[in-house]
C-alpha cells in the first residue's frame, strides 16, 4: 500500500471535487447565502465551502468570509491548503486563519458557532471508515473511542458525524456519504432510524459513477432539514441517479417499519409473499463436511478457492453414500455478483451446465462472491429445481427492473450503462422462501412455468403486483 493510500485509509478522507459543489449543491443554496453560517466540519482543502466566494462580489468577499464561512479539519496540511485557497479568492491570510481551524470535530463540536446570530448550514463530506475496518488495523484502532458510550451501535465515522449534528440541533445539512446510508441493511438501520426521526430528507443525488480520485465508494448527496416535531413517519422525496449511462429521475419512499431503507419493494415482497411451506436453504459445500463424510463414492467438484487462469481448479473427492446423494441431488449454485454483461447477472445457475462437475467445494474461507452451491430441503427433483431456478431468476430480474437494482449492493463501476451489483445471501434465501413449489400440484407447476415464461406473477401473490 502506498503512503498516500495508507494515509487516506487511516483518515477515511476522500476530497470532494469542486465541480460536485458547483453542479449539484450551489444551485440549491445560492438564494440563501446571507441567511446562514456556511460550515464544513470536515473541510479538507475547502472544496465544499470556499467556492461560495465565487458568487460574492470582490468588494464584499472579505466581509462575507468573516461573517459566513467556517472551516475545520483535523489535519494540519489540509488546513494549510484551505488557507492557501482562501488567499486565492482574495481573503488575507490573517483573516483566513480566523475562520479556518484545526480541530477534531468528531470529538469536540465547535459550540461557539451555536452562539452566533445566524443558524448553521452544514455542508460536508465527512470521513468514511467503517467499524470493521477500524477494529482490524493498528493505525485506525484509535478511532474505536468514537463508538463508545452514546455512540455505541453506530457503524461508521460518517454516522458519528451525522449524530453529532443531530445532538447540536442543526437545522440544515448537506452530506456526501456512502449510499449504504439509504440502501444498507444492518450497517445503517440505527443511524437512519435516529436521524430520520428528527430530519426530513428533502432530496437526494445518487452517484453510480466514480467521483473521487482514489475510491470507488458509491455515494449519495443527502439534503437534510430538521422537523418541527420529531416523529417516525413515512418520507417521500425526489432524487436523481447519475451513472455513465446518463441521469435518471426517481421518487423514493421510506417507511419506519422497513428501517427507512430505500428500495423497499423487494423487502416488502419477500415479507408478504413468503410461501406457506417455504423451502429450507443452506449454502456451501465445505471441506470440513466432506471430511466428516469421507467414503468411497467419487464426486467431481471445482475448488471455489482455487481460480487459475480463467477457470476454477477441478478435483475429485471421495464421500459416503449419504453425502454423495446430497451433492448429486442439489444441482444449483448461486452467483451473487454480476459479471460485466447482462448475460452474466446474479442468479441461480446449474452446476453441471456451467462447470461440468457435480459440486462446488470450499476448501478455505467462504467468500460470498464465489459461486456457492445451494442445498434445498426437502429434496427436490431435477424438474422442480429447474422450476425453482426459473422462478428465482425471473423474480430477481423483475425487481431489478422495478427498482433499478437498488435493493442490491453496487459491486463495481462500469463505463457502460450497466452497473454491476451484488446480491446478499440473506436476500437470496428470502426470495427462495417465497417460491410456492411445495404446495403446488403438477398442473399448478405447469401453470407457474407458463406464467414465468410470460413474466406473469398473478399466481404467486395476486395482491402484491
Amino acid at each position: 500500500m502506498t503512503l498516500s493510500k495508507k494515509h487516506r485509509r487511516t483518515y477515511g478522507e476522500h476530497w470532494t471535487p469542486v465541480k460536485v459543489f458547483q453542479e449539484f449543491i450551489f444551485p440549491k443554496i445560492k438564494n440563501e447565502l446571507n441567511n446562514y453560517l456556511w460550515v464544513d466540519l470536515f473541510a479538507g482543502e475547502g472544496n465544499l465551502i470556499l467556492p461560495i466566494l465565487a458568487s460574492i462580489s470582490k468588494e464584499n468577499r472579505v466581509e462575507f468570509f468573516k461573517e459566513h464561512l467556517f472551516l475545520f479539519d483535523v489535519q494540519e496540511h489540509s488546513i494549510n491548503q484551505a488557507i492557501l485557497k482562501a488567499e486565492k479568492w482574495g481573503i488575507p491570510r490573517t483573516v483566513a486563519k480566523q475562520n479556518i481551524f484545526k480541530k477534531d470535530t468528531l470529538r469536540d463540536f465547535p459550540a461557539f458557532l451555536l452562539q452566533r446570530e445566524k443558524p448553521i448550514y452544514h455542508i460536508t463530506n465527512p470521513p468514511y471508515l467503517y467499524l470493521g475496518y477500524i477494529a482490524k488495523h493498528k493505525e485506525t484502532k484509535k478511532y474505536l473511542e468514537y463508538f463508545q458510550g452514546k455512540n455505541k451501535g453506530y457503524q461508521d465515522l460518517y454516522q458519528v458525524a451525522l449524530i453529532n449534528d443531530l445532538r447540536h440541533q442543526l437545522e440544515k445539512m448537506i452530506y456526501i456519504i456512502p449510499s449504504n446510508f439509504l440502501f444498507g441493511y444492518a450497517v445503517s438501520n440505527k443511524i437512519r432510524k435516529d436521524i430520520l426521526y428528527h430530519y426530513y430528507i428533502k432530496k437526494t443525488i445518487i452517484f453510480e459513477k466514480v467521483i473521487f480520485d482514489h475510491t470507488g465508494t458509491n455515494v449519495v448527496v443527502c439534503f437534510f432539514e430538521r422537523k418541527s416535531e420529531p416523529k417516525h413517519e413515512p418520507q417521500t422525496f425526489p432524487g436523481i441517479k447519475l451513472n455513465d449511462g446518463g441521469i435518471q429521475k426517481r421518487t423514493y419512499s421510506l417507511y419506519p417499519e422497513d428501517h427507512y431503507r430505500a428500495g423497499n419493494e423487494f423487502t416488502t415482497f419477500v415479507k408478504q409473499a413468503k410461501a406457506l411451506l417455504p423451502l429450507k436453504i443452506s449454502f456451501y459445500l465445505t471441506k470440513e463436511e466432506v471430511q466428516r463424510n469421507s467414503g468411497e463414492k467419487e464426486l467431481t467438484v471445482i475448488d471455489a478457492n482455487a481460480f487459475k487462469g480463467k477457470q476454477y481448479e477441478k478435483k475429485s473427492i471421495f464421500v459416503n453414500e449419504k453425502q454423495y446423494e446430497k451433492v448429486k441431488r442439489n444441482s444449483l449454485f448461486l452467483k451473487t455478483v454480476d459479471s460485466g454483461t447482462k448475460e452474466g447477472r446474479a442468479g441461480l445457475y446449474e452446476i453441471e451446465k456451467v462447470f461440468n462437475v457435480d459440486g462446488i467445494l470450499v476448501t478455505r474461507a467462504r467468500y460470498r462472491t464465489h459461486p456457492i452451491q445451494i442445498f434445498i430441503e426437502p429434496q427436490m427433483s431435477k424438474d422442480d429445481q429447474h422450476l425453482i431456478k426459473d422462478y428465482f431468476n425471473t423474480m430477481l430480474e423483475y425487481f431489478r427492473e422495478k427498482t433499478d437494482s437498488e435493493f442490491m449492493t453496487t459491486y463495481k463501476y462500469s463505463k457502460s450503462r450497466y452497473t454491476r451489483k451484488y446480491l446478499g445471501l440473506k436476500q437470496a434465501r428470502q426470495l427462495l422462501e417465497t417460491c410456492p413449489i411445495r404446495t403446488l400440484n403438477e398442473k399448478e407447476k405447469k401453470q407457474l412455468e407458463k406464467q414465468l415464461q410470460k413474466k406473469q406473477f398473478v399466481l404467486i401473490n395476486p395482491n402484491f403486483f
